[in-house]
């Protein structure tokens, strides 16, 4: 950590503290983000879900992992840095909806790039939306799981007035379409400039959801009248509230987006690519420019799943991971990994824990010569 200088500490959470540092030699800012628990071998580092999504990725809507260093047992990873998130750029001021459609573009273009390397993110809210000069990247890797591994998954995960609801009943076998649902509660937050399922607990959240969405019928969705049995739970009964009522700054478009992102049942949920296509983005300044040729764009309304167009690759595959299916191979991520020059190993290799180590170094794809200065090994 000898080439950085931190500068101020600007987060602390469950898993880590983010602070903000200078490289030494050149003055750019980075983010600095110290791990709480200690690693004791490069096995651990690798087997870290931030490293191994982040270190497989290269969008410019995902923050990018610029190094890994591990120092007296202490694990700390190297981002670039971003001055604000979205909660911090709406706090003083609204934002027009030609703004909002342009941060959820990119926040979907970097979803679809992810879910198509195999991974969700399952923790989406504005605070791990990051924002600089316009443009948007998705951060905070921690919870990230492959979408072909195999369940059960853990019930607590995504922050709660963001949560599924299919999570919030305690579903094992959910998928991608977690991330799509936090997508429209976001979307709606940027309009209300508050959140709108601002659930106290799990049950006070399903009550908000059935309060704006309507009470599910066991017909459109019975696997979740079968998760709620086997909690006792019974949903309360609501009729649906319009979001045209409770966004009226919203567009017609907008409202039909949130709508088709906000279903009940996961498999109704469109995919990132499929929300792309959608006419919200489809009018004149509708932010970043659509990479489709203008006739391939069209609204989801009137069919929950549209096909789409013959430009576009394929969506992943509905909830693979919830049938026990396996996905086909070009939908799979791909299994040969950048080089990782990123990794530095700062440990003496005399020490008892110290050094990569040789299936450190196979895991890395780099051949270690020895020790580099004072018997350190550094990956740059």
């Amino acid at each position: 950590m000898e080439r950085y200088t931190v500068v101020k500490v600007i987060g602390d959470g469950t898993y880590g503290t983010v602070c903000k540092g200078v490289v030494k030699d050149t003055g750019e800012p980075v983010a600095i983000k110290k791990m709480k628990k200690k690693f004791f071998s490069w096995e651990e580092c690798l087997e870290l879900r931030e490293i191994k999504s982040l270190r497989k990725f290269t969008h410019p809507n995902i923050i990018k992992l610029k190094e890994v260093v591990r120092a007296n047992d202490d694990l700390y990873l190297i981002f670039e840095y971003l001055p604000q998130n979205i909660v911090q750029m709406t706090r003083d001021r609204p934002i027009e909806e030609d703004e909002i459609k342009s941060l959820t573009h990119q926040t979907l273009k970097g979803l679809s790039y992810m879910h198509k390397s195999g991974y969700y993110h399952r923790d989406l809210k504005p605070d791990n939306l990051m924002v600089d000069s316009g443009t948007c990247k998705i951060i905070d890797f921690g919870l990230a799981r492959e979408i072909r591994s195999r369940p059960p998954y853990t019930d607590y995960v995504s922050t709660r007035w963001y949560r599924a609801p299919e999570v919030l009943l305690h579903s094992t076998t959910y998928s991608w379409p977690i991330d799509i649902f936090a997508i429209g509660c976001i979307v709606a937050e940027l309009y209300l400039r508050r959140p709108l399922f601002p659930g106290t607990s799990e049950a006070d959240q399903i009550g908000k959801l059935c309060s704006v969405l309507g009470t599910p019928q066991s017909g459109d969705w019975s696997d979740g009248y079968r998760l709620a049995g086997l909690l006792g739970y019974s949903f309360p009964q609501f009729a649906p509230t319009s979001l045209s009522l409770l966004i009226p700054n919203a567009s017609a478009e907008a409202i039909d987006f949130m709508t088709q992102t906000l279903q009940w049942d996961p498999i109704k949920r469109p995919s990132a690519d499929q929300c792309l296509l959608h006419a919200f983005f489809a009018r004149p300044n509708a932010g970043p420019r659509l990479m489709v040729p203008d006739g391939h764009l069209r609204a989801l309304s009137g069919s929950p799943r549209l096909s789409p167009g013959p430009m576009e690759p394929l969506p992943p595959p509905p909830l693979e991971s919830m049938l026990g299916r396996t996905i086909p191979r070009s939908l799979a991520p791909n299994p040969s990994l950048p080089s990782l020059s990123i990794f530095r190993d700062t440990e003496r290799t005399q020490q008892g824990r110290g050094g990569l180590g040789q299936y450190g170094a196979a895991l890395l794809g780099r051949n270690t010569q020895g020790p580099v200065g004072q018997g350190r090994y550094r990956f740059s």
